[in-house]
């Protein structure tokens, strides 16, 4: 029987991916909120901005980078800001960086060790070396299609 469209088959697939999905996300925000006070948001601004030139990014190439809305971007770099761990810089051309601060490169160093643990523990250690693969393999191919389906929203 079909349903929407898909299969059995299919559905149960979509259905398992959905919920492991929303299950690990909660989890590991939990994890990052209890043993650092980071949001899952926080983790990803400080991720992507440690590993950019400097420890800066352009607003838009942060926004890409994270595949966030504008919005979205401009109200997690407030509350960020406020807490000290980004800073805004004005640029050339009226250009807008988010930049890491010594208080967020801290906090991402105290975080990472037992931030990169839970996701060996929830995850890692749970797949054989082929099912990381496969994992990889699987994701590259959804991210590539939708990044063709549907360019960048942050420039």
């Amino acid at each position: 029987m079909e349903r929407q469209g898909l299969s059995e088959r299919e559905l149960r697939a979509w259905r398992a991916f959905v919920q492991m999905q929303e299950v690990l996300r909660s989890r590991i925000e939990q994890q990052l909120q209890a043993g650092s006070g980071l949001s899952n948001a926080d983790y990803s601004v400080l991720v992507a901005l440690s590993e950019a030139p400097g420890g800066r990014l352009r607003a838009y190439e942060l926004s890409d980078e994270l595949g966030w809305e504008k919005s979205r971007l401009h109200h997690q770099l407030t509350r960020m800001c406020k807490r000290g761990l980004v800073e805004r810089q004005s640029g050339a051309s009226r250009a807008m960086y988010a930049a890491l601060t010594p208080e967020g490169r801290t906090a991402l160093g105290e975080a990472a060790p037992s931030h990169a643990q839970e996701v060996r523990r929830l995850v890692i250690d749970r797949l054989t070396a082929e099912q990381i693969d496969q994992l990889a393999e699987i994701s590259s191919a959804i991210l590539d299609h939708l990044h063709t389906d549907h360019p960048a929203v942050g420039g």
